[in-house]
């Protein structure tokens, strides 16, 4: 039966909390009532949490017995299609439905009620005194770009005490204005001029408008070369969504990409659009999820999570840089926000944009099986064309032991240095070095909470736990046998590498690009924007750079090891390895002066670096669209991995080893099950991990068969067990 329109007081409702829960709990409605889809605050033992009135209460308790809820809050009640959303994405990740309604509700102050409040922005003036708190106030607007801070947000953000503050608005260093707590974002104006357009872009332009003038549901795979311009080309499908009334939403991979994208937006339409993701302060992420829903703001540049946003009326959802892995939420509900994407425009009759030089083999396989519409830009904007890729065999070299850079690419820097252009050397490794081994007894520092060794950062002056984040000082002596001025680096990582072009080019200004050198994006950004304009001769980088950053005046992309992404057992690795390549190849000749690729490796004769240099994209996806096919495996078949987690390593093995013996369902459905085995990373956070993976033809109801599996064994006190359907990663 379906649920009512309206829930009168006292009338039992079911309530999907925003905690750990896995199940639907009843209250009774409100004096004044309540409606499907209404926010509400309700008692949850002795504490009030948030929720959302899912439908008519379950009837497991007598009326009597429910306890109210407390109130509805003055928000709009959450829409049907986001409900069903959650509901399915839930479905299809195995998460409970509590864990959705979390990612749905992710603002604070949803309750609050509406009324003016007193923000602090950058100010006119400069202070009569500079201090050491007044310099990290003004640093902290700066980095954000001018957002709105409240009194308490911006002292916590800046560590000062707020009398500062209230020092710096006296001198008009900083601005206090009042304001509607969550007002409107300006209106976009889809009439303002864009780029010119080539007859290419002009014509992929022309085709995602007409799909979004047909209405419906429909998916493109926008496919262009790095330089080509997809971006202006989707930015017209956003103008037509805002002409014909509806909302957009931009997902980008990197936060450190959203400045250089709000910018674009703005000169597009004449104002900029909402932000969402962990860089935006708690003030302006009320603010974009209140507009959102009563249509007061018309498109959001985010990060995954925007996916969960309450839209009154999407019409358009571009993925931008599909491929990337950071659209996979590894922690608490596992997602693919590529996936999810697609699915919530199938509901809400909304058009999608996957965006790529380099598609993911899904999302290529979609497209060649007639799933997905395609769309090609070949050619680079303009005057500018495809740099020429060629590999440096390191296995003619003579390099010393503590050298990574080759004398061909070195030669190569010092003619770009000499005709006043950049060049990038690339290496997908933070930090130092990867390892730190004591030569006098062989030990290599580990965290002591994780399977992981330490990573040397010497900028930081700490070793670093990458999978933890646990962080210590650089020791004098080896922690295991004590000898002093012993420990030696092992292998090269960003820092080192940055060390090494010190040495080689003394003459150079380096710029370091690496996610653990900046405390903000904007701080990045600001460092970007420096080096595209000149402000460096040598940009030593991670995997950070091949990210949508244009540098006009770089030529050469050096890689200093090609071979790094090839090693493991990842199924994807192939994959991941060739579209880190030709995506940091782009970076270089971007504008009219040519471009070169130069890429170091041990394996020239490696099917994928081969495929790198010839340039046959579409030769290496068949190739290994056909490898997985055979084997069996994403897309050609149907994955889940199961992490057990737990203080001691054989409390985890003993609930592996009884859900491997306990798999009938899995048979029953065709699927198989392999393991328990020790996590590739066997330890993290003083936890140990097992890990059993299930895989399936690609017709089987894979999630059914799981959640029947699992359900069979009770979890004891300390064992985690977590569900990965579609595993991006194998760690």
């Amino acid at each position: 039966m379906s649920s009512p329109e309206f829930f009168d007081a006292g009338d039992p409702v079911a309530v999907v909390t925003d905690q750990p829960l896995d199940r639907v709990l009843d209250y009774a409605a409100p004096e004044g009532g309540c409606q499907p889809g209404a926010f509400v605050e309700v008692p949850l033992g002795p504490r009030k949490v948030l929720g959302v009135v899912w439908g008519a209460g379950q009837g497991g308790v007598a009326r009597a017995k429910l306890r109210p809820v407390i109130r509805v809050l003055d928000v709009p009640p959450m829409r049907e299609e986001l409900q069903i959303f959650l509901r399915r994405a839930a479905d299809y990740t195995l998460t409970p439905l509590s864990g959705m309604v979390r990612l749905a509700t992710r603002a604070p102050g949803l309750g609050d009620p509406p009324s003016m409040r007193r923000v602090y922005r950058p100010g006119a003036h400069r202070p009569d005194r500079m201090t050491d708190a007044r310099a990290r106030v003004l640093a902290v607007l700066e980095d954000y770009g001018g957002l709105a801070f409240t009194l308490g947000e911006l002292a916590e953000a800046a560590g000062v005490s707020t009398s500062v503050i209230k020092g710096l608005v006296k001198q008009g260093a900083v601005a206090e204005e009042e304001t509607p707590r969550d007002r409107p974002y300006p209106r976009l104006d889809p009439a303002l001029p864009g780029k010119p357009l080539t007859p290419e872009q002009a014509a992929a332009a022309d085709a995602l408008r007409a799909g979004l003038r047909a209405g419906g549901y429909g998916t493109t795979l926008l496919r262009g070369v790095t330089g080509s311009g997809k971006t202006e080309v989707y930015l017209e499908s956003v103008a037509e969504a805002l002409r014909q009334g509806r909302q957009a939403l931009v997902l980008l991979p990197e936060i450190a990409l959203t400045a250089e994208f709000l910018t674009r937006i703005a000169a597009r339409f004449g104002a900029k659009p909402a932000e969402w993701h962990s860089g935006v302060t708690m003030t302006e992420r009320r603010r974009a999820w209140k507009m959102v829903g009563q249509g007061g703001c018309e498109v959001v540049v985010g990060a995954r999570s925007a996916l969960f946003l309450p839209f009154r009326d999407l019409g358009l959802i571009v993925v931008d840089e599909e491929h990337d892995t950071s659209y996979k939420q590894e922690e608490g509900a596992l997602y693919n926000a590529r996936d999810m994407a697609v699915l919530r425009a199938s509901i809400c009759g909304a058009r999608v944009i996957l965006a790529s030089a380099t598609p993911s083999l899904e999302s290529w396989v979609n497209a060649e099986a007639g799933k997905y519409d395609r769309l090609t830009l070949a050619d680079r904007y303009g005057a500018a064309v495809m740099p020429e890729l060629r590999a440096i065999d390191m296995r003619a070299e003579r390099l010393p032991s503590d050298r990574w850079i080759s004398q061909p690419l070195q030669a190569a820097v010092e003619a770009r240095l000499a005709r006043g252009e950049q060049a990038l050397l690339f290496i997908n490794r933070r930090g130092f070095a990867p390892v730190t081994l004591c030569r006098a007894c062989g030990h290599q520092i580990g965290c002591e909470h994780c399977d992981a060794r330490m990573v040397e950062h010497r900028f930081l002056k700490r070793l670093v736990c990458h999978q933890c984040g646990d962080t210590r000082p650089i020791p004098e002596a080896c922690p295991a046998c004590g000898a002093e001025g012993r420990l030696a680096p092992v292998g090269p990582g960003v820092e080192r590498l940055t060390e090494e072009a010190q040495a080689l080019f003394p003459e150079a200004r380096l710029a370091t690009l690496s996610s653990d050198l900046f405390g903000s994006a904007r701080a990045l950004k600001a460092r970007v924007e420096e080096i595209a304009a000149g402000g460096a001769d040598i940009v030593i980088g991670t995997q950070l750079v091949a990210k949508g950053h244009n540098f006009p005046e770089l030529t050469l992309v050096g890689v200093i090891d090609a071979d790094l992404g090839l090693q493991g057992s990842d199924l994807r690795a192939a994959e991941r390895t060739f579209q880190l390549m030709r995506q940091v190849a782009g970076r270089a000749g971007r504008t009219e002066a040519p471009g070169v690729a130069l890429l170091q490796t041990h394996q020239p004769e490696h099917p994928v670096i081969r495929a790198i240099l010839s340039g046959d994209e579409e030769g290496f996806w068949r190739t290994e669209a056909a490898a997985r096919r055979q084997a069996g495996v994403p897309p050609f078949g149907r994955m889940a991995g199961i992490v057990l987690s737990a203080p001691e390593m054989q409390a985890a093995f003993d609930l592996g080893n009884e859900l491997a013996r306990r798999d009938a369902p899995l048979r029953r459905a065709g699927a198989q099950v392999f393991g328990p085995a020790p996590a590739p990373i066997a330890r993290i956070r003083g936890r140990h991990r097992v890990r059993l993976l299930v895989k399936a033809p690609r017709g089987v109801a894979l999630q059914p068969a799981v959640a029947d599996w699992i359900a069979q064994v009770k979890l004891p006190a300390q064992l985690r067990l977590t569900v990965d359907i579609d595993p991006q990663s194998f760690f």
